[in-house]
């Protein structure tokens, strides 16, 4: 862009070769202008000082740009309310005892967390299929203790969130607001008193399933399509959720379940870990562009999950090969995929094997195709940390945040932008969630 330049100082002809050298000048100009040009070669050295000066301060702008472009990206993540829709800390913090206060080797803990700007996360309560055949209520619960109990011993660096407003009351760099979402709608059980049980318990959206049909609706992982859709359950659970200000949450289902949901609900819905199935032809666990206009015309959001296998076709051949591969070795030597000979020989296979992670601009490459297909106000991050193996090059935890960010201002996004991919758009769709949930408990 060429910058302002204050024109009043300047003879007509001046005008007319600073216009010819820097372009677009009308015709009409150019007419009025002819008749003066013999007498701009006398004041040509001041045009051409003029324009020297002008292109300098452009290459000046373009270098320094380049050269602080790291600092201000990091200035944005910490002074702009930064909100990660998914991360799956809860299940490591009950499995592996992992210390959230400390530097760990897992994606996500406290002083990462500071470090890229992270002012609030849905810590996902993440239930293992396997649950859905009984235990996953009291599994649940047990997940949410553990993540109070963390807040309740760290009240300096935690602080639980309920609602969008508790959320912006308590932005601060020195707490992180954590607020929870159900990942897989099996610990309702088939009663809608869960509902509200888990609703009292913290949780603020729930994931209607996992990587498995269960009694509300069909997963896009699971090819049995068991209702083709919702569950009778489920089309009874949706408005359910409407009224108590539960989001729904659309990522893992088949296609007919976001249609179905969608239909039914009068909030907008929700896609905290989701990528775009534009790039991942035939993975229907990314959503299809059809989708994502639906979702938007609904003002939902779609969160773009930072996993290698969700944001590049490449490392997704490359990851199923080994996956057919082993699938194949296991069957020939009757092995369980979770027995420890298996787990040994997958581990030293893939060690032979390596794949490349994703690249940081393949998660940019998404939210450019949805801010391209529905517009700025329908995307946002939902990282999926500590719930994917392979995460993308320089976006490897928490703390590299404003590495996205520093990408997202290469591209020509406004930190107007950038706040509304932050955490801007997922708390106007909470907003209205909860607005919907006042009107129809007024009625």
């Amino acid at each position: 862009m060429n910058p302002a330049v204050d024109f009043s100082g300047l003879f007509e002809a001046e005008k007319y070769v600073f216009l010819r050298v820097m372009g677009n000048p009308t015709q009409d100009k150019i007419h009025s202008l002819e008749k003066s040009r013999v007498a701009a070669v006398i004041r040509i050295p001041f045009i051409l000082l003029l324009l020297t000066g002008i292109l300098s301060c452009q290459g000046e702008n373009t270098q320094m740009t380049t050269a602080d472009l790291h600092n201000r990206a990091d200035s944005i993540a910490q002074k702009s309310l930064l909100i990660d829709t998914h991360i799956d800390a809860p299940y490591h913090l009950y499995h592996s005892g992992v210390d959230w206060t400390a530097e760990t080797d897992r994606h996500f803990d406290y002083p990462k967390a500071v470090r890229g700007g992270l002012n609030s996360t849905f810590m996902a309560i993440y239930i293992p299929p396997k649950y859905q055949a009984g235990g996953a209520k009291e599994y649940a619960d047990t997940l949410i203790t553990k993540v109070r109990e963390q807040v309740e011993n760290h009240p300096e660096k935690f602080i639980l969130a309920f609602s969008p407003g508790e959320v912006e009351k308590q932005f601060s760099r020195e707490r992180i607001s954590l607020a929870l979402g159900m990942e897989n709608g099996a610990p309702i059980e088939g009663d809608l008193a869960n509902l509200q049980h888990f609703y009292d318990r913290g949780i603020r959206y729930i994931t209607l399933t996992h990587s498995e049909d269960n009694h509300i609706c069909d997963s896009s992982y699971d090819t049995t399509e068991t209702w083709g859709g919702l569950s009778p359950f489920g089309k009874r659970l949706v408005p359910a959720m409407n009224r108590i200000g539960m989001m729904i949450d659309v990522s893992h289902v088949t296609d007919s379940t976001f249609y179905q949901a969608i239909e039914l609900s009068k909030a907008p819905v929700v896609a905290t870990h989701s990528g775009c199935r534009h790039f991942t032809p035939g993975f229907h666990r990314n959503m299809s562009d059809d989708a994502i206009k639906v979702l938007a015309e609904h003002n939902g959001v779609i969160q773009i999950n930072f996993g290698s296998y969700f944001v590049s076709e490449t490392f997704r051949e490359e990851r199923q090969n080994i996956n057919d591969h082993l699938d194949a070795y296991y069957a020939e030597h009757g092995l369980e995929e979770e027995s420890d000979e298996a787990r040994d020989y997958a581990k030293k296979y893939r060690k032979e094997h390596p794949v490349k992670d994703a690249l940081l601009t393949d998660v940019a490459d998404h939210i450019d195709h949805v801010v391209d297909l529905v517009g700025i106000d329908y995307v946002g991050l939902g990282s999926d940390f500590d719930g994917v193996g392979s995460v993308p090059t320089r976006l490897e935890n928490v703390s590299k945040y404003p590495n996205l960010i520093a990408e997202l201002l290469r591209r020509g996004y406004s930190e107007e932008d950038i706040r509304k991919i932050a955490g801007g758009n997922f708390l106007r769709v909470w907003r209205e969630v909860e607005s919907v949930a006042v009107e129809l408990q007024s009625d």
